[in-house]
């Protein structure tokens, strides 16, 4: 899948172009099924934690990749776990104060639908209460990531 974003560069180059995404790896655990669904009398409370990796391959290319785990929880008992790593092969043409900000906003602000899909497919075809991932804000993972990242460093 090919995607384009963003005004062409100087020379035509996209700014932002997505050459494939892929689900690098996918898991759905129901430890306690299927005793669990007799237990089940309204939403599961869902605990969703989200990472952004970034891998520079060649040149212009990186690998920019979801990391999600969702778990549900049943009458504080382990519902389910979903664990996703949502990848995207993309080539960056900003200028070189922009690259960082565009792989970790961007580039996953684009990927992200996609993702949402896949998660949403894995849990109705898993046989569990359906699930719409609400939109991320990354610019604020990308701003928290920064001050940890400067905690650290002092």
């Amino acid at each position: 899948m090919s995607e384009t974003s963003q005004k062409p560069q100087e020379g035509g180059q996209p700014a932002i172009q997505i050459h494939n995404q892929y689900i690098k790896d996918l898991s759905l655990e129901i430890p306690h099924a299927p005793e669990i669904f007799k237990n089940i009398k309204s939403q599961p409370a869902m605990k969703i934690d989200v990472d952004i990796n970034v891998r520079p391959l060649e040149n212009a290319f990186y690998n920019v990749e979801l990391n999600f785990r969702i778990d549900g929880d049943v009458e504080e008992q382990k519902f389910f776990i979903v664990e996703m790593s949502y990848c995207g092969v993309v080539e960056i043409h900003v200028p070189e104060e922009h690259i960082q900000p565009v792989l970790m906003i961007e580039v996953p602000h684009m990927l992200f639908p996609y993702a949402r899909q896949a998660v949403s497919n894995v849990m109705f075809n898993g046989g569990l209460p359906p699930i719409m991932l609400n939109p991320i804000d990354f610019v604020a993972l990308y701003k928290a990531r920064a001050q940890a990242e400067t905690a650290t460093k002092n």
